[in-house]
């Protein structure tokens, strides 16, 4: 497993425990479902801006692995920058650029999962194309309704804990 991706589901399990109510305490975590699919878009002359989005009435947390950048048939020999337009720790958008392409020397550029948060723009800033960006869309749902049941049981548990008190030990006498 990748390190980045070691580094989301430890993230993911703490993320967990914390909407659970967990850390700190004996609760256990509420489950957590990942689902993941292949994402992909092309930017060309034709189409020089790709942004991915999603609902914001969804609950779960959305993840835009980005794996791989490419020049794809039909490209020239030329650069092409591919900038990045997402937003920053402070929900300010900024633009970055990831990668410049050229067909005799850098046709293709790994980015090993670069995780981003929705909405991310993907915009040619230089050059034609074809460029083809791919990647995963990940997708973790934290389930309440365990959550629930599991706190409901702990209840039933803390009313028979408190109706049988626990009594002191026994002395034993020493025998000499």
């Amino acid at each position: 497993m990748a390190a980045g991706a070691a580094a989301a589901l430890t993230f993911l399990d703490q993320e967990s425990r914390v909407r659970a109510g967990g850390i700190g305490s004996l609760q256990v975590p509420a489950p957590v479902t990942m689902d993941s699919f292949f994402f992909g878009c092309e930017l060309s002359g034709h189409t020089r801006s790709f942004t991915f989005k999603v609902e914001e009435e969804d609950d779960a947390e959305h993840v835009l692995a980005l794996t791989m950048l490419c020049l794809t048939e039909g490209a020239k020999d030329e650069c092409n920058v591919v900038e990045v337009v997402a937003r920053n720790h402070d929900h300010q958008e900024i633009a970055v650029p990831v990668a410049n392409l050229k067909l005799s020397c850098q046709p293709m550029l790994s980015l090993d999962d670069f995780q981003l948060q929705p909405p991310v723009t993907f915009r040619l800033k230089s050059g034609s194309g074809p460029v083809r960006i791919t990647g995963r869309h990940q997708i973790v749902t934290i389930s309440n309704d365990l959550s629930e049941e599991e706190s409901e049981e702990d209840g039933s548990e803390e009313e028979e804990a408190e109706l049988c008190p626990i009594l002191p030990a026994k002395k034993l006498g020493r025998r000499l």
